[in-house]
Parts: C-alpha cells; sequence; structure tokens
C-alpha cells in the first residue's frame, strides 16, 4: 500500500503557493492515459447534504495529447480553457476526491527561448504554455503513462 501526500497551499512556507498536480480518472473503461487527465488543485473543501459528507476538491484542468510525443515518449498536457462571451478562462471545476488516481509530476516544454533568471518554482504554470507528463517520477507513474 502507498501513501502519498496531495498538496494545496496558498502560502507554502510563508512565499508562494504550491498547487499538486495529479491524475483523475475520467474513463474507467480506457487504460492508461486514455481514461487518465490531469488536474492541478486549487483547493480542498467538504460539503455536507442531507446529513452526509461529501469531500471535494476546486482543480484546474489540464489536456493532454491524443498520443505520446515521438520523441520523448512522454505525454504533452497543458491548461485548459473556454472561451465565454469572448473572454478565455481556464476550465475549472469542482471534482469528488475519490476521482483521484495519484500524484502527478509536469515537467515544462521549454522550447527555444531563454528561460527567465528570476523564474520562482510556483511560476511555470504561468510561464509555460505545455508540459510533458513526467513518466519517470515513479514505477507507478511509469506504468499507467507508457
Amino acid at each position: 500500500m502507498q501513501c502519498e501526500y496531495i498538496c494545496s497551499c496558498p502560502l507554502w512556507r510563508n512565499e508562494s503557493p504550491r498547487l499538486d498536480c495529479i491524475f483523475v480518472t475520467t474513463n474507467p473503461e480506457l487504460v492508461g492515459m486514455q481514461g487518465l487527465d490531469v488536474v492541478q488543485f486549487l483547493t480542498f473543501f467538504p460539503f455536507s447534504f442531507r446529513r452526509k459528507k461529501y469531500p471535494c476538491a476546486i482543480v484546474h484542468w489540464f489536456t493532454h495529447s491524443e498520443d505520446p510525443d515521438p520523441n520523448t515518449r512522454m505525454w504533452i498536457s497543458w491548461c485548459s480553457s473556454s472561451r465565454i462571451h469572448c473572454i478565455l478562462s481556464p476550465d475549472i471545476s469542482i471534482l469528488h476526491i475519490n476521482m483521484i488516481y495519484c500524484a502527478a509530476h509536469l515537467i515544462p516544454v521549454y522550447g527555444t527561448r531563454f528561460i527567465p533568471t528570476r523564474i520562482q518554482p510556483h511560476q511555470p504554470y504561468h510561464i509555460f504554455h505545455a508540459f510533458y507528463v513526467n513518466k519517470f517520477a515513479d514505477h507507478h507513474t511509469f506504468e499507467i503513462t507508457s
């Protein structure tokens, strides 16, 4: 049995936010990344309805490619957004924590431009537009993304 901690902290060590990414099961009938999506946790919260408590999270969805990248054999993911009244807004929703599969690790797709010298650990999701889903983070991630 494995235990993973998933963080959603607005001020990690009183400096900057730490918002972890995870895999969520979106289609249990499909295998691997075909049945999973990547989300970034924004906050955890429970609510009660008719005396039953529901543990939930507000998440920011990522979209991933149909197939792994041919050069790296890693899936490419990017922040998902919707156009509402000509304004581009991030796809944010509420999900039950039972949809959580395991933690995910994303690596920026760097491209050919220089990386800013003063980049902070919490800024990559705002600076980079695409991310590799790191299948080498651990053996469990390797199995589900290969």
